[in-house]
């Protein structure tokens, strides 16, 4: 499990980037980069990272569920993700 801190800290980031967002957009349309500057630095997607929507985890996350591999493989065998199915031969 991740340090609820950092899964705070990227919540704010989220918000942050969701805010500044548009202002971003149009300052680099211009641009604008001394502009750009005075926009903070956690307003820029890049410093974005994806973790798991259950522990936190910051590695190994799968885009397309939004887990880490971990609770994907848990999850998976106990039939909670619709379509997939561990495979056993």
């Amino acid at each position: 499990m991740a340090k609820e801190s950092m899964k705070a800290r990227e919540v704010k980031r989220a918000k942050m980037i969701a805010k500044y967002a548009e202002k971003r957009a149009k300052y680099l349309a211009e641009g604008n980069y001394d502009a750009l500057q005075s926009i903070p630095r956690n307003a820029s997607p890049i410093r974005a990272h994806n973790r798991c929507k259950i522990t936190g985890r910051p590695k190994g996350y799968m885009r397309q569920f939004g887990l880490s591999r971990i609770q994907f493989r848990e999850m998976a065998s106990k039939g909670l993700i619709p379509g997939v199915k561990k495979a056993s031969w």
